[in-house]
């Protein structure tokens, strides 16, 4: 069982947040830089109780999940660009009944290179990849973008190695 410190780390090492690997069933697509949208709502409905005036409730209801945004260095893979072509169905048809959706994992990969903590993806499918700016002016790195839809995820931490 991993154990976090009262410090925020995770089994005593604060984690170098730079290093994200994304995985979609099981296969390695790469290291990824920024992760946008990890977070989940739950929406409530309100309910007035008659002749409780100090408060209203406040009763749970559906839950809901952003989308997820990844960015990164362009890279000399096509792992990624070839999953956004699957997932899209063949040849970027773009016809909801081929779409493929994916089990996929975004891991916290520490500063020695072990798993320390992981996201579980669930339903997942690519909705937008962008591409870096190309100018003759630009002085930036180039970089891609990925967003994902989902039906929600898990969260895990791994154990002491």
């Amino acid at each position: 069982m991993s154990t976090t410190s009262s410090a925020g780390g995770i089994n005593g090492e604060i984690p170098d947040t730079a290093s994200f690997l994304f995985e979609v069933d099981g296969v390695s697509i790469g290291l990824f830089g920024e992760i946008m949208g990890l977070e989940v709502t739950v929406e409530t409905a309100t309910y007035a109780e008659g002749g409780e005036n100090g408060y209203v409730h406040k009763l749970p209801g559906r839950l809901t999940w952003p989308n997820i945004v990844l960015r990164r260095g362009v890279t000399d893979s096509d792992a990624l660009f070839s999953w956004v072509n699957k997932t899209a169905g063949s040849g970027f048809e773009a016809n909801h009944s081929s779409l493929k959706r994916s089990t996929a994992a975004i891991t916290l990969i520490g500063s020695d290179g072990s798993r320390l903590r992981s996201w579980d993806i669930q339903g997942a499918f690519a909705v937008r990849w962008s591409g870096p700016t190309l100018s003759v002016d630009g002085n930036g790195p180039a970089s891609e973008e990925l967003e994902l839809a989902h039906h929600g995820f898990t969260s895990k931490t791994f154990g002491s190695q």
